[in-house]
């Protein structure tokens, strides 16, 4: 996985990151069942080509290139992973 969103997505969940994602694999989306209780959103690793489209819009800084994630939010490779292994 090469893109994390972390923390500061937490109770934004903007979906900026979303509307420029050409791949859409930035999950749940505003109209997604499951949106309204998602405490953030995710990144889906199998379906990222790590182009970086979502890192510039995102108006919280939420989402980091994996190598370098704040090493306070490094659980955050994990809850992003297993929110797709559901």
């Amino acid at each position: 996985m090469s893109y994390i969103i972390a923390e500061p997505c937490i109770g934004t969940k903007d979906t900026a990151c979303v509307d420029a994602c050409p791949v859409d694999c930035i999950h749940p989306k505003k109209d997604a069942d499951g949106y309204e209780a998602a405490p953030q959103l995710y990144i889906d690793p199998v379906e990222c080509i790590d182009c970086g489209a979502c890192v510039p819009v995102c108006p919280v800084t939420a989402i980091f290139v994996l190598d370098e994630l704040p090493e306070k939010w490094k659980d955050y490779e994990r809850i992003n992973t297993e929110h797709f292994q559901k």
